[in-house]
């Protein structure tokens, strides 16, 4: 009789200390931030920033792990195949989207295999030029760029990048040609630009920032459809081009299968973290601009971009088989 009732006791203690151990609230460990691009571009300049912001809301740690490479595809494949247990994060851009209608094969699927919990940043785009092109207007860049059919040699953090689509994008709507230089990442792009392998570049501005008082490089334009609070004096595109504007996003995703309660609990921390006053600053410092909407709405954002993305994509003429 003493050892049966031992015998419940301790099976009792197990039952305890397993439901103690499964109701631990989330994140009960460190987290993996995937940022699919390397460091030092905007995608990683976000991620630090916010989720920096996360680490102190949550009394854990949200660390950065780099894995730049093949437009982010690289980075997106380990988020794919990691636990859906909340521990493995990404972040990345539109180009998940844009890289599902550029690449025949890939190692997932962009919209089965992952899940948005919430956009972090809206990305504005700036057209900038090295020093020595002979352009300072939108008008001036138009011009060369007919006159020089397939010289200006413009960069990029990959194929199907913000940066690819953007410049490609404006390429057809003027109706010029210039030649495509794909780098494994916007500041490597753009270290490229003053260095003077490339001559020009439409990127996040957050990657020219640092730059832009330097003169080793020319800010043109943005790429927003009106001009930014931040730099009012650098007119917009649009001006020029009538109705131009190449906008994106940066948004966080968890593998597909992650806990409902985990993802309802990530979106409401981000977006405190999004719209606490000193991380809406240091982002727009940035020219990031802080952007929020609830997982059923980045849902449905995701769906209709990659939806546009196809038509974009098509219009560049890209395609890897």
């Amino acid at each position: 009789m003493i050892a049966i009732r031992l015998l419940c006791a301790f099976v009792g203690l197990i039952v305890f200390a397993s439901g103690t151990a499964w109701s631990q609230p989330y994140p009960a460990r460190q987290v993996r931030v995937v940022v699919v691009f390397p460091p030092g571009g905007a995608t990683d300049i976000v991620a630090r920033i916010v989720f920096q912001k996360m680490s102190e809301q949550l009394n854990q740690q949200f660390v950065i792990d780099n894995r730049g490479g093949a437009g982010g595809m690289i980075g997106a494949e380990i988020v794919a195949k990691s636990p859906p247990d909340g521990y493995t994060l990404m972040v990345y851009s539109q180009t998940l989207l844009a890289n599902a209608h550029l690449y025949q094969k890939q190692p997932y699927d962009a919209l089965k295999d992952f899940i948005g919990i919430a956009p972090l940043t809206r990305i504005v785009g700036m057209l900038a030029v090295h020093p020595a092109m002979p352009v300072r207007t939108t008008k001036d860049f138009i011009a060369l760029a007919k006159a020089r059919p397939g010289e200006i040699l413009y960069g990029s953090a990959g194929i199907g990048a913000y940066q690819h689509l953007a410049m490609s994008t404006f390429a057809t709507t003027i109706g010029a040609k210039m030649t495509h230089v794909p780098f494994k990442g916007g500041t490597l792009a753009v270290t490229s630009m003053m260095g003077g392998e490339i001559q020009a570049i439409i990127t996040p501005i957050a990657e020219l920032f640092a730059h832009l008082k330097s003169n080793r490089v020319r800010p043109i334009a943005v790429a927003s459809d009106a001009r930014t609070t931040q730099f009012p004096q650098i007119p917009a595109i649009a001006e020029t081009v009538k109705g131009f504007e190449f906008i994106s996003w940066f948004g966080a995703f968890v593998p597909a299968g992650t806990p409902k309660p985990i993802i309802d609990r990530l979106n409401a921390e981000l977006k405190k973290a999004i719209e606490d006053p000193g991380i809406s600053a240091k982002l727009s410092e940035q020219v990031l601009d802080p952007m929020y909407m609830t997982t059923e709405v980045f849902a449905k954002q995701i769906q209709s971009d990659y939806d546009r993305l196809r038509q974009v994509v098509k219009l560049s003429g890209a395609r890897i088989e």
